[in-house]
């Protein structure tokens, strides 16, 4: 199986997810499945279509979609088993620490004229 996410890839999921991440839900068929539901949340959210227009981006300018989908595709990660983590409080700090770079991010993206930046970069 390979990636098939479009902003981010199964390493940079699992690295964001940290140690504590169960096999099953960092594995690529899970991963796969979690970036696809982020992408679409970040189109969706933003009101523009990043997917259809991301080869045609700057190499630069990817890397805020990556942080964001990787984030939040992270959160599925940690959500699905929390078992492997010291504490519960531990997966919780960290899917806390991954919303809130992903909201800041998002806020970003949702500014009419960073979309042009990133489009036009």
């Amino acid at each position: 199986m390979a990636d098939e996410g479009i902003f981010a890839t199964t390493a940079e999921i699992q690295r964001k997810a940290g140690a504590g991440a169960s096999a099953v839900s960092k594995a690529e068929a899970y991963t796969n499945d979690y970036v696809a539901q982020a992408e679409s949340t970040i189109n969706g959210m933003v009101r523009y279509n990043f997917s259809d227009n991301y080869a045609a981006l700057n190499v630069d300018t990817r890397d805020i979609l990556k942080q964001v989908a990787s984030d939040l595709a992270a959160i599925y990660v940690i959500q699905y088993d929390m078992s492997g983590f010291t504490t519960r409080t531990e997966a919780e700090d960290m899917i806390n620490v991954l919303r809130d770079a992903a909201l800041r991010g998002l806020s970003i993206l949702r500014d009419k004229k960073v979309q042009d930046f990133i489009n036009n970069s």
